[in-house]
């Protein structure tokens, strides 16, 4: 009884914990990818309304090797 009273108790916080873990790590992947257009706008001269490509922003010689994604949420 008191192992599960523990579980009830631990595996809603659990589930909190990840999910404010999987949102922290989304913005950071959208403040990396805001950092890249940035710099990409300044090395092509570019204006803060024009948008890069996928092909402009990731790939291993590029400003982020890989697109990253938002997983779970």
């Amino acid at each position: 009884a008191i192992i599960g009273l523990l579980a009830a108790i631990a595996i809603p916080n659990f589930v909190k914990a990840r999910e404010a873990a999987q949102r922290t790590a989304c913005v950071q992947n959208l403040r990396a990818i805001d950092g890249a257009k940035s710099t990409w706008a300044l090395e092509q001269k570019k204006g803060s309304t024009d948008t890069p490509s996928d092909g402009d922003l990731f790939g291993t010689a590029l400003y982020l090797r890989e697109k990253p994604a938002c997983s779970g949420l």
